[in-house]
């Protein structure tokens, strides 16, 4: 077959209309024909089974045999609505170039070469400039799109996504899918479900006081109720049911993404530590310094009234995040350390006596090892810890016989600092409480990767610390049962917390007052709860699930770097993965990260029992968040190899 095509064909005007000097011929073909007659064209060329027809090496893909596994058909929110595929061993060999591209500085810096498969554990390739989704913003009267995620206790293998899955209902009309998605943006169920979704976040406001309280702090005029004239930045990206999670979307909300170190974009893999803020975080804390700063509960005047309300505001943002009751069981400390510590030395103290034994994990951090050691210290009592197995979780079946007459606390971490290991909390919860114990909950390391519901899991006592959360430095919260709050003496002594002193009696008020002795930390306490209402607005089970592929995805792109040795390997984990690298200390595998600015923990994270258990003193503990990408973790696995590599030809 043979196809004539003139130059004046190719000048003419794609919509037929005339162009100035070229008149078109009559019968020019329509675009259809051309498109026809093109594929008959090449239809009819021999083929020589590879390569481009004219002889050029285009060094196209195989697309008739993809190296990826097919996706499942269920649509997961996460990672572009999708679990991340998982690199081909070929592309995990060591034959990875010495240099390692410095990309340009924005946030989907990272695009790979294979777009658009998500991830690949191999080295990014010099960047293409692509043309990223918008992230779809919260607007008024956007229609609803009914979720079809099935029952949610076959929406998630993940168990802690399922954990407090459903109330208690008698009812059979009850959607356990809109419960889900309730559940995480801490909404109503029903028909309220709908109308909320549809509008923007709305603050809520605190509820009217009685003006004869006769204290000016419960008699705020409505106009100063909630933040005030405040008015929070939205989040960039606003999750829901419809809408898998965006993270570059995400990134844009953190600005100290954009900060580079060493020439090279800040990649922050240090979330175990301390998380990043966003935007609303520091704009909130500016305003409150800016608009409202003051003292609480001690003046008439304009500034106590607007500082009180936000101060309690988060109070109530704090309770309804970890699912309290009331506002009453929440007392703002400076982390979970100073929680335990007042836990240890007021409750512990008035219930603790000599011969009593109180029982820990073989994972916790020092902050809830310490406490209890020096309780036992003091009062003669006995320190008994859970043991965990080769893989870093507890052996469960040990509890039970730990547990005795004498037995009256048991403190364990939900999550593992130093292994990212997730304990079976509700399990030794019902196990304890059945024996008659009670449990404090560590939630230091939870709080900000599944969702918290202190009712459902009957926790005595629950503990977390803001800045694991992306809130500030410098606060956290105590959760405690009303009973035992209201039974519990008193930790510091001075103002705020006193209802009336004399030189022969001093009068205390109820909880949670009583426990906040002196000036809190109010503006922090302010940046906490707007962290809260920010991963409220983005949805705290989309963020688990994201957060699992995430993991997932590093620790199978880890195993292929030659004489790495993960360090906590148990099924149920949550976003930290600890490792050490033969040849090399934990403190120069931290420094060759640094040089390319990624930020990992080295040391022994203030786990050293559960470390030494596993036969080492330190760790590198890359930890990731919900703003973190596959590429990024390809960024790290490819410095890793290049040190295997290295040392192995010395």
């Amino acid at each position: 077959m043979t196809t004539q095509l003139t130059t004046s064909n190719l000048n003419s005007s794609p919509t037929g209309s005339e162009v100035v000097g070229v008149q078109p011929p009559s019968n020019f073909p329509d675009e259809a024909t051309l498109s026809r007659l093109a594929s008959e064209f090449f239809a009819a060329l021999p083929s020589s089974g590879s390569g481009h027809p004219s002889g050029l090496n285009l060094d196209l893909p195989n697309v008739g045999t993809p190296p990826h596994p097919p996706q499942p058909a269920e649509r997961l929110a996460a990672l572009s609505g999708r679990v991340p595929n998982i690199a081909y061993e070929k592309s995990l060999n060591p034959e990875y170039p010495e240099h390692i591209p410095n990309y340009p500085d924005y946030p989907e810096r990272r695009a790979i070469a294979s777009a658009p498969v998500v991830g690949g554990a191999n080295l990014p390739k010099p960047p293409l400039e692509p043309t990223f989704p918008q992230a779809v913003h919260s607007a008024p009267n956007v229609p609803l799109v009914e979720p079809t995620h099935p029952p949610i206790r076959d929406a998630s293998p993940f168990y802690f996504l399922n954990d407090f899955a459903a109330p208690n209902t008698s009812s059979s009309e009850f959607d356990a899918a809109r419960f889900a998605t309730a559940q995480s943006f801490q909404l109503p169920q029903g028909d309220g479900l709908k109308s909320l979704l549809q509008d923007e976040p709305k603050i809520q406001s605190q509820p009217a006081h009685n003006a004869s309280s006769g204290f000016y702090f419960l008699d705020i005029p409505s106009t100063h109720q909630a933040y005030g004239n405040y008015q929070p930045s939205q989040p960039q990206f606003l999750a829901s049911s419809a809408q898998p999670l965006d993270v570059h979307a995400i990134r844009r909300d953190f600005p100290i993404l954009q900060e580079r170190v060493n020439g090279r974009p800040l990649v922050w893999f240090d979330n175990a530590a301390t998380t990043q803020k966003p935007q609303t975080v520091i704009d909130r804390i500016a305003y409150f310094y800016q608009h409202e700063n003051s003292n609480i509960h001690r003046a008439a005047h304009e500034l106590a009234a607007r500082a009180t309300d936000a101060y309690e505001h988060a109070r109530n943002v704090t309770a309804r995040f970890i699912g309290a009751k009331s506002s009453k069981e929440i007392i703002f400390v400076r982390g979970t350390t100073e929680g335990i510590n007042l836990i240890a030395k007021t409750w512990g103290e008035q219930n603790i006596g000599e011969g009593d034994e109180i029982i820990v994990s073989h994972l916790e951090h020092h902050a809830n090892i310490v406490p209890w050691f020096q309780l036992t210290k003091k009062v003669g009592a006995k320190l008994r810890v859970i043991p965990v197995d080769d893989t870093g979780q507890i052996i469960l079946a040990e509890l039970p016989k730990l547990i005795n007459e004498r037995t009256k606390l048991i403190s364990i971490t939900q999550v593992s600092n130093a292994l990212g290991t997730v304990t079976p909390v509700p399990e030794v919860i019902q196990i304890a409480h059945a024996k008659g114990v009670r449990v404090l909950v560590d939630g230091a390391q939870s709080v900000s990767h599944m969702p918290t519901d202190v009712q459902a899991l009957d926790a005595d006592f629950f503990v977390f610390s803001g800045h694991k959360v992306f809130g500030p430095t410098g606060i956290g919260a105590v959760y405690a049962k009303p009973e035992l709050l209201e039974s519990m003496p008193v930790w510091e002594g001075g103002g705020n917390m006193i209802e009336d002193v004399t030189f022969e009696q001093v009068i205390y008020q109820p909880a949670p007052n009583k426990f906040e002795a002196g000036t809190g930390n109010i503006a922090n306490a302010v940046g906490l709860g707007a962290a809260l209402e920010y991963v409220e607005r983005i949805g705290i089970h989309n963020i688990a699930r994201y957060e699992h592929d995430l993991l997932e995805y590093g620790q199978h792109a880890l195993s292929g770097v030659k004489g790495l040795r993960p360090i906590g390997t148990a099924k149920n984990k949550a976003s930290v993965m600890s490792f050490i690298l033969d040849g090399y200390s934990t403190e120069q595998v931290g420094k060759a990260l640094n040089q390319h600015s990624i930020a990992v923990r080295s040391g022994h994270h203030c786990a050293q029992p559960i470390l030494r258990r596993f036969g080492v003193e330190q760790t590198v503990r890359p930890s990731l968040a919900f703003y973190n990408t596959p590429e990024e973790i390809d960024l790290l696995v490819s410095v890793l190899h290049q040190l295997s590599r290295n040392k192995r030809t010395v």
